[in-house]
Formats: C-alpha cells, structure tokens, sequence
C-alpha cells in the first residue's frame, strides 16, 4: 500500500462506517429474512417482529461484516475491489472497528433475545460467528472450498426470519437455507474468476487460483445444475404452487445460460457478467417465492 493511501488516524466519516458493514450485502441478506418471515405465515407479520427482527439481524451481519475488514485489512491493500476500503486506507483504526462491530452487534442480539425470541437470537449468533471466525478467520485462508463450507453461515438470513416468525426449526425454513447454500458456489467463483489474479497476489486459495480457470468454471456449471434441482424442491414438497416453478424454471434456465457462456468463454467479461446476474437471480427468487405465496392464498 503506497503512503498516499493511508490517512491519518480519526479522519473517518460516518460513510466509513457504513461501509464496513456491507450495506449491500446485507440489503440482500435482509431481503431474503423478509421474505422468510412472511413465508411462515399464511398471514401478514406482525410489526414488531418485522421491524426489530430485521433490525437485529442486520445489525449482527453489519457487526460480522465489519470483523471480515478487521481480519482482511492486509490482503484488502493489494486487492484492486478493497484497496480503498476504510481499514486498508487508515480512515478507520482496527481497534475502533472491533469496538464498532462489539457495540451494534450486541445491540443487534439484545434486540432479536428480548424483542423478537431466543431461538432466532442464537440462531444468527451462530451465523456471525460462522461467518467472522469459521469463514475469515480459518476456511477463507485454509482451503480453495472455503466459500462451499463457509456458505452455510450466509444461507441463513431466510431461517432467521422464518424462526423469528415461528419461533421453532420447519423444514420448509431449512430448504430456503438449502437454495442459498446451493447458490453461492456459482455466485461467488463467477466473482474469483473476474479477480483471480488479485487473490493469487494477496495468496487467498480461491478455486481459480489452486485449480486454474477451466477447473473452477467445471464446477459453476456442475453447481448451478444442483442448485436448478434444489430450487424445484419448494414445488415438490408443497411449498410453493406453479407460480413458482415457473419462475425457478426460468431464472434456473438463465443461470444455466450464464454457466455455459462462462465454461465455452463464448462471451466477453462472462465471469463479472454471470456473478451480477446471480444477485439478479436470488433476489427475483425470492420474490417470485413471495408472490407465489400469497397467490396460493388468495385462491383458496
């Protein structure tokens, strides 16, 4: 990191802060425990629990978010995407950062423990921590299938909401964990593709880099088969209606177009192209979930 882009101490802006959660990562995360919460209802969510527990599990992916800068801060400095982050600049010191994520992620848990119902509390601690020291810490550096074994930590926003609802484990919560567990693979080796050359040079064991191109782009098509069949499981198992299977089937299809043209290289920036179009995907899912949903209701 060149001396020019370090700031000195205290220079932060609240916009800093911000950024160190994630905010788009966690906009999508809350999207999909939206979602989970009114799929475990035929009804609508109460107000309370729509507001804090969304509230509370933002605020804890905010906190493991900002742990993931804390620990990343060196490989960020020789990453293009990360260089100007507020930990790799300066403008935030590590130990403000650690006492940032302490205080909005305790906030976060006494929401979920007192406003919303243990159940969900535990639930997404354990997600944080899977996320902050499983996934960063250990499997981030560890093992070219880190983002397969780590997934798990990030599926889990659908059952956060659904739990919060519910206040008890349902399997029809547990397969939208499932989908998003199945998803991330070719979601995120689209994005290690696109940026090979930045992990090799910040010595992170992606699947590109370990394994070369041809090897990765193999498995974002062998993945995105699974998970084309892991989303069809929500219409076999009377979940959803028609609605849906009709809207998994087309936005697999696309998916599966995207795998292709990335695995033949037949198109130009394919890899960037198909990791936009997976946050595209999981978002129209969902919401096609939705609408399914309360569709099934209306008619019966």
């Amino acid at each position: 990191m060149s001396q020019s882009n370090v700031l000195p101490a205290g220079s932060a802006h609240w916009k800093d802060y911000l950024e160190l959660t994630k905010p788009k990562v966690v906009a999508l995360m809350i999207l999909t425990s939206v979602i989970g919460m009114y799929l475990a209802t035929p009804g609508w969510v109460p107000l309370d629990i729509l507001f804090f527990g969304n509230l509370g599990i933002a605020l804890c992916a905010g906190a493991a978010a900002v742990i993931n800068h804390v620990v990343d801060r060196q490989i960020d400095t020789v990453m293009a995407r990360t260089h100007n982050r507020p930990l790799a600049t300066g403008r935030v010191e590590p130990l403000q950062a650690v006492i940032f994520a302490f205080i909005i992620g305790s906030l976060g848990m006494a929401m979920l423990f007192l406003l919303v119902n243990p159940l969900t509390a535990w639930l997404t601690f354990a997600s944080l921590m899977g996320y902050a020291v499983v996934y960063t810490l250990i499997l981030k550096r560890a093992t070219p299938q880190n983002i397969v074994i780590g997934g798990l930590a990030g599926a889990a926003p659908p059952l956060l909401g659904w739990t919060a609802v519910a206040g008890q484990f349902e399997g029809h919560g547990l397969l939208l964990v499932l989908i998003i567990f199945a998803w991330t693979p070719p979601h995120f080796w689209a994005l290690a593709i696109h940026r090979k050359e930045e992990y090799a040079k910040a010595d992170v064991p992606m699947l590109p880099v370990t394994h070369g191109e041809a090897y990765t782009k193999l498995h974002i098509l062998l993945y995105t088969i699974i998970m084309f069949m892991v989303t069809l499981l929500p219409f076999l198992t009377g979940m959803s209606g028609v609605i849906y299977l009709m809207g998994a089937t087309i936005l697999g299809a696309r998916f599966l177009y995207w795998s292709i043209v990335l695995l033949r290289d037949s198109r130009p920036h394919a890899a960037i192209k198909t990791f936009r179009f997976s946050i595209t995907y999981l978002m129209l899912l969902f919401v096609v979930l939705l609408v399914d949903h309360y569709s099934f209701y209306l008619w019966v």
